[in-house]
């Protein structure tokens, strides 16, 4: 018994290491993410196709319903407002994390602690600009780094309601931010 007991805690301490990594990088089920924020622009424009690309097409339906709902009750009040607004951003963040073959874990508040190198890409993105970010990626990944990055600043200007274009862009998007987490894991998070 007492030889199982060591690698029981040592099995326990990696686990625990894998899903305190895992959710330093994640970033797609924060409120401060990119799903949310897209729910947050179709609210605003009344315009469902900026959430639709950040699920797959089977998923269309429930997201097209949880919208409608939500817009049949965010006039009757500030409560209400906020309780269909959650409602949809979980349904929307739940849907597009299945996408990607994960597991909905529950929608993180604002301001959860996200991996900085995640920031720094999503600044990136929004900029064109890599910044000193460039740096620190290891330099035979740059290429690569920069071929994908490209590819998503590509894609970035896809015209709204062109749902398939806007879902190149996701995947590229997510392509690139895995691809990243890659290197960062290799590298024992030191860029």
């Amino acid at each position: 018994m007492k030889i199982i007991r060591p690698s029981i805690l040592a099995f326990a301490a990696l686990l625990v290491t894998s899903l305190v990594s895992a959710q330093a990088l994640a970033h797609c089920d924060t409120v401060d993410g990119p799903v949310v924020k897209a729910a947050r622009v179709a609210l605003k424009t009344r315009k469902v196709n900026a959430i639709l690309i950040w699920v797959q097409p089977r998923d269309e339906a429930e997201v097209k319903n949880a919208f409608q709902k939500t817009l049949k009750v965010r006039h009757l009040g500030s409560e209400a407002r906020e309780i269909a607004d959650t409602y949809l951003f979980e349904t929307v963040v739940r849907l597009h994390r299945a996408g990607e073959g994960e597991s909905y874990t529950g929608l993180k508040a604002a301001g959860t602690n996200v991996s900085p190198i995640i920031s720094a890409l999503d600044v990136a993105i929004e900029t064109g600009s890599t910044g000193v970010l460039l740096t620190k990626v290891p330099s035979e990944a740059r290429a690569e780094f920069q071929k994908r990055l490209k590819e998503v600043l590509t894609r970035k200007g896809f015209e709204i309601n062109d749902v398939a274009a806007g879902r190149e862009y996701v995947k590229s998007y997510v392509t690139f931010i895995h691809y990243v987490e890659h290197l960062s894991e290799e590298s024992d998070g030191d860029f």
